[in-house]
């Protein structure tokens, strides 16, 4: 983000603008949804590792959440078995469901811990059944085992942040006898950032944001609140995989969470630019606009 040409006075000059961003999170948690399509891209992914560790040297108190829809359906591939979705979500049967838990709690999960380790962070890897983070039950017959979340038991999660490590949780939970579900990633992270009463919640995606012409990304809508969200969907502006994104989104910020932000992981350092300077780099998602103006 920052040239490597400047003098040491730039450099001096970017770290006191940033000063009033890193106080305003700082001891303050931020949980960072992670997966799908913007975890393709390898450099993408250092970039957004960096970010996090970056934060959390600072004093921000970072929750990853990560899934991981493209590795699973690489996995099924390999095992000749074809992947299915009724809207939106994958069928899950007893074998995909081993399938899923091997992939997010196993290759996903420790990658990304080894990532922020590599880059100087402290990071533990957990899945949402240790300590039953995620209690969940069956969300409807026809998809299988994926998971309706019925509890979020954050202790697991507090403990970690309160011992210096990154929490890095992978979106599987489990009921009382021993089930494991499938869950989706926004669902878990939006209900994890609400029940710790984050101050923000980040969504990482593969757009640039909410677009009023999803053709073109210059139309980026920089906030929106419940209201305008209610309006975006009549006017089919909110649309496609967006509805499902932007509904976890309102959910996080009734259930506390004060500024969620739709961010684009294609862009290098998004996550920096979006909390550490006034450019912002997606859509902000709040409660009340008033609040912010």
């Amino acid at each position: 983000m920052v040239p490597k040409n400047i003098t040491n006075a730039q450099r001096a000059e970017i770290l006191t603008q940033a000063l009033p961003y890193i106080q305003n999170y700082y001891n303050k948690i931020v949980v960072v949804k992670y997966g799908g399509n913007a975890m393709i891209n390898e450099e993408r992914k250092m970039q957004v590792m960096e970010d996090i560790v970056l934060l959390s040297l600072i004093g921000v108190k970072v929750v990853l959440v990560h899934g991981g829809g493209p590795e699973i359906s690489d996995m099924l591939g390999k095992i000749g078995k074809q992947s299915e979705f009724v809207d939106g979500l994958r069928v899950t049967d007893k074998e995909t469901v081993e399938i899923v838990q091997m992939v997010l709690a196993g290759k996903v999960n420790k990658t990304l811990v080894n990532l922020l380790e590599v880059n100087g962070g402290k990071a533990m890897g957990i899945s949402g059944m240790d300590g039953h983070l995620i209690e969940a039950e069956m969300k409807d017959e026809r998809l299988g085992y994926v998971g309706k979340i019925t509890k979020i038991n954050i202790e697991p999660i507090m403990d970690l942040l309160e011992k210096g490590y990154i929490p890095v949780v992978s979106t599987i939970g489990c009921d009382m006898q021993g089930n494991v579900y499938n869950i989706n990633a926004d669902t878990a992270a939006s209900q994890i950032a609400g029940a710790m009463h984050a101050e923000s919640l980040i969504s990482m995606t593969d757009i640039a944001g909410i677009l009023r012409d999803k053709e073109d990304p210059s139309t980026l809508i920089p906030m929106i609140d419940i209201w305008d969200a209610a309006k975006l969907y009549g006017e089919g502006v909110i649309s496609g995989g967006m509805i499902p994104k932007v509904e976890c989104c309102i959910d996080a910020i009734r259930c506390g969470v004060k500024k969620v932000f739709i961010l684009d992981g294609r862009i290098p350092h998004a996550i920096l630019i979006e909390m550490l300077t006034d450019e912002g780099a997606g859509t902000m998602v709040v409660a009340n606009k008033k609040d912010f103006q």
